[in-house]
């Protein structure tokens, strides 16, 4: 359930704004939807595991949190965002 080395740096590496960028919204937000889209898969067959439920729940506060700011401070890195991980809004 949890995101691998490899992964997370290729994630990083796709979203930077600039280089060595690890904290940015946009690399936060693809790491947090990358986690969400690989709990909600594992909840396809685990339909009773509530405590890993309640952690997705933080994951998706803290990524509109995110979202939300980002949407704030520059409205068009918000929506090439969106656009670029699918996320519905």
């Amino acid at each position: 359930m949890s995101i691998t080395p490899e992964v997370k740096e290729a994630l990083i590496k796709e979203y930077a704004t600039k280089e060595g960028d690890t904290g940015s919204p946009e690399v936060q937000v693809a790491i947090l939807t990358h986690r969400i889209n690989t709990l909600t898969e594992h909840f396809k067959s685990h339909k009773k595991d509530n405590h890993s439920r309640r952690g997705l729940l933080k994951m998706v506060a803290t990524r509109r949190k995110l979202l939300d700011y980002t949407k704030r401070k520059d409205e068009e890195r918000y929506k090439s965002l969106i656009k670029r991980l699918g996320i519905r809004r």
